[in-house]
């Protein structure tokens, strides 16, 4: 979604602004577990074989924040894509 600034209220753009500082945070300190995480849930993919998927969906549910979970999410998207 692409929006200009300019159109917002300094109110509403700080807001904007401290969101994405606090996803930047986020992303900075727990890149490295989101990492091992994913190689973790890819790691049991020949044990679980035709239940995994639905294996790695209930551990991203049970993870928290949800931003994190997204986080995990999108490196086992890339591992698995580049398994392929």
């Amino acid at each position: 979604m692409s929006f200009n600034l300019a159109n917002r209220s300094l109110a509403e753009r700080a807001t904007l602004e401290d969101e994405k500082s606090r996803l930047f945070e986020l992303w900075q300190a727990n890149l490295g577990k989101a990492k091992a995480d994913a190689s973790r849930l890819i790691g049991e993919k020949a044990k679980r074989k035709g239940k995994w998927s639905e294996w790695v969906r209930s551990e991203l549910d049970g993870m928290t924040p949800p931003e994190y979970a997204n986080m995990v999410r999108a490196e086992v998207n890339r591992l698995m894509a580049a398994a392929r």
